[in-house]
């Protein structure tokens, strides 16, 4: 695992995630580590309702595909 070092870091801001540890009975590189993972998570969901949208988009405009399977299976099937 990485280990980083947050130079400079505002006040205020050292203080909210401080006191939030604090409440919630953790470190506050805990809940950093936290905070960080939660804004990928969002990410990641985010970038996954846009890859839905476009795939969407696309289906409303060209269809969807039939499976290919079943006519290769059948072709390979009968050749023996």
């Amino acid at each position: 695992m990485a280990d980083v070092k947050i130079r400079n870091l505002d006040d205020r801001l050292h203080e909210t995630y401080r006191r939030m540890a604090e409440a919630a009975g953790i470190s506050l590189e805990e809940q950093l580590r936290r905070v960080l993972e939660a804004h990928v998570q969002q990410e990641r969901a985010a970038l996954v309702d846009r890859l839905q949208a476009g795939l969407d988009r696309m289906q409303e405009k060209y269809g969807v595909m039939e499976e290919s399977w079943p006519g290769i299976r059948a072709d390979r099937d009968e050749r023996g």
